[in-house]
């Protein structure tokens, strides 16, 4: 759990300041499900450049409560939990010399969301909050008010911790609740995983992640780990500490962020996914005609393939489908040895490729509308999907014919401003394997929406 944090000050010399607004959200890393904001009365003057930037005077403050009488709710909705802040070092000092004045010792692991963009989001023109949330699209009101920026500040750090593949941000505070002597039985990790399609990492108690999985029901998946009786099930529920996931609202995300993560991180459990999860692929081969074969083999990494299946039936399945709707068969000489897909039925459907009555060049030209569609070669297109939540939506991102990652959005300009898309993508890896997930799902998703730019 972490508490969002941001603090307005009266300004003045350094821990002299006094706090005139303070706004705190509890975000349980996916949504908020607490808050507490409230102006402060500092029992001093405002310095008057801080008024202008604010609009924050001391009119306002007179009638406010005084930092004593807020404080046991301020430790409240902070308890257990890690503290965020943007430039986290100003806010936590000036929290912490406001309960040294009433004799109390405040003290909270803090993450700052100023290092952490730094890392994961580099080469950015400006990382204070204003100019970073506006070049990453991020909506933002009541700039240099406690409540506007510390809900930017959760719209930042929910992106950055989208971004964070190796998850060290999740790992840190995994080992902070270890320190605090919490042991989490199975009933309660079940308890607070919910019922939604995303990935799901499951901790030791170091905080290192023993097994990463997704579903379209993550809470379903894991109670099934937690009451499976095979070895892998068993070595889970003798080592699990805690489970943390994502949301990703589509299927998609979540398979392509599987892939990358168990790559990324390597858990001791995933070793099936390390292998080659799509043994068969389609490659074209000419045959001496000069027409364009279609073939299913066993996937050779020295060949490049057109796409590959996790299964022989998928991938005769898909071949049986292509050559029903580009009207694809082939002529082939027995003596060749080459499995044909020409059946007699279809004959009368390819114009003539199987009995040789359509050159090649015509018959080709179909092969090649099949092999645009499905390489997506040197193309630049976006498919859009449904989002985590119902104003939301996703967005995966193929440059030049290259993954590049997703996003998620809440305003059009975010996906047609291919600068600020560029900005809050969350990158991941291109490889066969990611390739191969995204025209597997477009295969079996008729509906999903592409656009092409």
């Amino acid at each position: 759990m972490y508490t969002i944090l941001d603090i307005e000050t009266t300004g003045g010399a350094f821990n002299e300041e006094g706090i005139t607004e303070i706004a705190i959200y509890k975000f349980d890393g996916h949504e908020i499900v607490d808050q507490f904001i409230s102006l402060v009365n500092p029992e001093k003057p405002i310095q008057p450049f801080v008024v202008k930037l604010t609009g924050i005077n001391n009119d306002m403050l007179r009638t406010a409560p005084k930092f004593y009488e807020v404080a046991k709710r301020i430790i409240e909705i902070t308890e257990g939990t890690v503290l965020v802040a943007h430039n986290a070092q100003f806010d936590y000092r000036i929290l912490r010399t406001e309960f040294d004045r009433l004799g109390y010792n405040f003290e909270i692991p803090n993450i700052c969301t100023v290092e952490l963009a730094k890392k994961l989001i580099p080469e950015q023109e400006s990382y204070s909050l204003g100019k970073l949330v506006r070049a990453l699209g991020i909506p933002m009101a009541d700039r240099h008010r406690a409540s506007g920026d510390a809900l930017a500040t959760v719209k930042l750090f929910k992106l950055l911790l989208a971004k964070d593949h190796e998850k060290e941000i999740v790992k840190s505070f995994i080992k902070t609740e270890v320190e605090k002597g919490l042991s989490p039985r199975l009933k309660e990790i079940i308890a607070k995983v919910p019922s939604v399609t995303g990935i799901y990492y499951i901790h030791k108690e170091d905080g290192s992640i023993l097994y990463i999985g997704k579903s379209k029901n993550i809470k379903k998946r894991v109670n099934q780990h937690f009451a499976g009786t095979t070895k892998k099930c068993k070595k889970i529920q003798a080592e699990v500490f805690d489970v943390s996931f994502e949301e990703t609202g589509t299927e998609l995300i979540a398979l392509l962020k599987e892939n990358a993560e168990i790559k990324i991180n390597r858990p001791v459990l995933n070793r099936a996914m390390r292998k080659n999860i799509f043994p068969y692929s389609l490659y074209q081969e000419k045959t001496a005609e000069g027409y364009i074969a279609l073939i299913i083999k066993r996937t050779d990494f020295r060949k490049k393939e057109i796409t590959a299946f996790g299964t022989e039936n998928e991938a005769q399945s898909a071949l049986y489908k292509i050559t029903e709707k580009y009207k694809l068969c082939q002529k082939v000489n027995a003596m060749d040895k080459v499995k044909t897909n020409c059946f007699p039925y279809q004959i009368k459907q390819c114009n003539g490729a199987c009995v040789n009555e359509e050159t090649p060049a015509l018959y080709n030209s179909r092969v090649a509308e099949f092999l645009k569609y499905n390489e997506y070669q040197n193309q630049n297109l976006i498919i859009i999907e449904k989002g985590r939540a119902i104003d939301e939506k996703s967005a995966i991102l193929i440059e030049n014919g290259v993954f590049k990652g997703f996003a998620f959005y809440n305003l059009n300009y975010q996906v047609t401003n291919a600068e600020i898309l560029k900005k809050i993508i969350t990158a991941l890896p291109e490889d066969r394997d990611a390739k191969n997930i995204i025209l597997s799902y477009l295969r079996r998703n008729n509906r999903a929406k592409v656009i092409y730019f």
